[in-house]
């Protein structure tokens, strides 16, 4: 398929929208001397991940940080004392994330000020549209999956 004009006017409008809300958002936590939205986007990873306790390589995957990244954004939070890490049970070379209950307080005043944010941004298009937005960017994201697994000669996943 050939890149038309709307196609990178799209990559463009990605960008852009996600640099502006996440520039407001930050100066919302500074406003509220707030941690920066990584540790929130951290604190809300490990809360949302199926268990409570996901591994470090999970995290860094989920939030597109290298092993370096991650280490040292989940140090900063547990000098902080807002998560901390434990052996996993099932292989005791690996650590996992949970949250203390300050970190659980500290997300949940920090989700406070993150939705309202996104509720004055994104309040702006309807559900449609973002249901819309929100499939065409996951078929994006699936297609470098894709990409990766036939450049390492890997069989490709189908797509859930």
């Amino acid at each position: 398929m050939e890149l038309t004009e709307k196609h990178l006017g799209a990559w463009r409008a990605v960008v852009t929208s996600h640099a502006a809300v996440t520039e407001r958002v930050g100066k919302a936590f500074a406003a509220q001397d707030l941690p920066p939205i990584s540790w929130f986007e951290l604190l809300w990873a490990i809360d949302k991940s199926p268990t409570g306790r996901p591994r470090m390589s999970d995290l860094a995957e989920y939030l597109t940080l290298s092993r370096g990244g991650i280490t040292k954004l989940v140090d900063r939070l547990t000098d902080a004392g807002y998560i901390e890490r434990v052996s996993c049970a099932e292989d005791r070379r690996s650590l996992q994330a949970e949250l203390t209950p300050a970190g659980e307080r500290m997300l949940a005043e920090m989700r406070e000020v993150y939705t309202g944010e996104l509720a004055r941004h994104f309040g702006t298009i309807t559900t449609a549209e973002a249901e819309l937005i929100t499939e065409a960017l996951e078929r994006a994201t699936q297609s470098t999956c894709d990409s990766e697994s036939a450049d390492a000669g890997e069989p490709q996943l189908e797509a859930a």
